[in-house]
């Protein structure tokens, strides 16, 4: 039979730094590794991070159900809600450095992130997927099918 033991808290101290992940690149060849953690959607509203006005579209986004298209500001709704999230999560380099250094985070990082804060980092394994190594000049004279 396994016992259960306590966590001790120097354990939780470490886990609450968050951990190192890798982002989708900006472009190919250059990663994008940062330090991340998995804030509570919950303390975020509390705290007055995700402000009334925006607990509508943050709670459908939180349940997979996308932005609330009934909201004529919904994609804005649904930017500040991530904009809220990267300030949460990013560790190191903090969201703020990044924005001060004139970084612009593409929507695949968002989504990536948004994943993140959901699911751990095993929601970012479809973003690290890479395509299979296709050779260009395969030596091949055959055309594919016809083209429309």
């Amino acid at each position: 039979m396994n016992e259960l033991t306590v966590t001790p808290i120097s354990t939780l101290v470490e886990y609450n730094r968050g951990e190192v992940v890798a982002l989708p690149p900006f472009r190919a060849g250059c990663p994008f590794i940062a330090r991340l953690r998995r804030p509570s959607m919950l303390m975020l509203a509390k705290s007055g991070k995700i402000p009334n006005s925006l607990i509508k579209s943050a709670n459908k986004l939180f349940n997979g159900k996308g932005v609330d298209d009934s909201n004529d500001n919904s994609m804005q709704d649904a930017f500040d809600v991530f904009e809220v999230l990267c300030e949460a999560s990013f560790v190191e380099p903090t969201y703020a450095e990044l924005k001060q250094a004139g970084i612009e985070l593409t929507d695949e990082q968002y989504t990536a992130v948004f994943s993140y804060t959901q699911q751990g980092a095993k929601a970012l394994e479809p973003f690290r997927r890479e395509q299979a190594n296709i050779n260009p000049d395969s030596g091949s004279t055959e055309v594919s099918g016809e083209t429309f």
